[in-house]
C-alpha cells in the first residue's frame, strides 16, 4: 500500500507557538487554507482511493479540496489525532517545546515507556495510529491519504519506516502541508519521500511558521535556530 501522510495546513496556533494538541482545536488561517487549497494539484499524480483525517477540525478543513477533487468522503479516525501535550497545552516557551519533542523522538528511538508529562506514552500512541494503518491495510486499498498533524507523524513514521529512524526525522522539518510517502504492508514500511524529496538526501530546513511539531531539532530536544516557530498540531 502507498500511504500518503500529509501534514494540516497552518493554523493561528502555529503562528502564536502554541503546543495546541486538544480536539476539536483550531481551524486554519488564510495561509492555511490556500495551502490546503494547493494539495489537489500537488498530489495529481496519486491515484487516491481514501481519504482520511484526525478528529481535529485543522485536518478535516485541509482534507476538504482533496476530496472534491477526488470525489471521495473525509473519513474521521480518532486514532489519527496529535500527541497530546498533556501539562504542557497551550504552552509556547522553549522549554515546553524541548520537553514536548524529546519525548516524541524518544518514542521514534524506541523508548515507548517514556510518558508525556501528564500525557500518554508511546505505546498507547502508536497503538493508536497503527489501528487505523492495519484497518486500511486490511481494506486492500492501494492508495491512501492520511491528513494527520506533525509531531505525530514525523514520530511514527520516523519509528515504523525502516530507512528512516529518530535522526532523520528529528533532523527533516514537516512544515505544514507537508508530505511524507511511504510504501509498505503488514510486514514493514519504506519512506520514498520527505517533503518532496527523496529520503537519504540533504536535510530539510525552513523558516516557516509551521509550528514546534514541525521543527528540525538535534535529538537532545533544542531547536535548530534557522527552523521555524509557532505552535503543535
Amino acid at each position: 500500500m502507498r500511504l500518503l501522510l500529509i501534514r494540516h495546513g497552518q493554523t493561528p496556533s502555529n503562528i502564536r507557538g502554541l503546543l495546541d494538541t486538544a480536539v476539536p482545536g483550531p481551524g486554519l488561517t488564510r495561509l492555511g487554507r490556500e495551502q490546503a487549497r494547493a494539495l489537489p494539484d500537488a498530489l495529481a499524480g496519486e491515484p487516491i482511493e481514501a481519504l482520511l483525517a484526525s478528529t481535529a477540525i485543522r485536518t478535516q478543513l485541509t482534507a476538504e479540496p482533496l476530496a472534491d477533487a477526488n470525489g471521495l468522503p473525509v473519513e474521521v479516525r480518532h486514532g489519527l489525532r496529535e500527541i497530546s501535550a498533556g501539562k504542557l497545552e497551550m504552552l509556547a516557551d522553549a522549554q515546553a517545546h524541548r520537553t514536548y519533542m524529546s519525548v516524541v523522538f524518544g518514542w521514534s528511538a524506541g523508548d515507548l515507556d517514556q510518558r508525556m508529562p501528564g500525557g500518554p506514552d508511546g505505546h498507547e500512541t502508536f497503538g493508536r495510529f497503527d489501528a487505523v494503518v492495519a484497518e486500511l491495510l486490511a481494506s486492500g486499498l492501494r492508495t491512501v491519504a492520511v491528513v494527520s498533524h506533525g509531531a505525530m507523524i514525523r514520530s511514527w513514521a520516523g519509528a515504523r519506516a525502516a530507512n528512516l529512524g529518530a535522526d532523520y526525522v528529528a533532523r527533516n522539518i514537516l512544515g505544514n502541508t507537508g508530505v511524507v510517502v511511504l510504501e509498505g504492508d503488514g510486514n514493514g514500511w519504506e519512506a520514498l519521500s520527505w517533503m518532496g524529496e527523496s529520503v537519504g538526501g540533504r536535510a530539510l530546513e525552513g523558516s516557516l511558521a509551521d509550528g514546534p511539531a514541525g521543527d528540525a531539532v538535534e535529538l537532545d530536544g533544542s531547536r535548530r535556530p534557522e527552523s521555524g516557530t509557532g505552535g503543535a498540531g
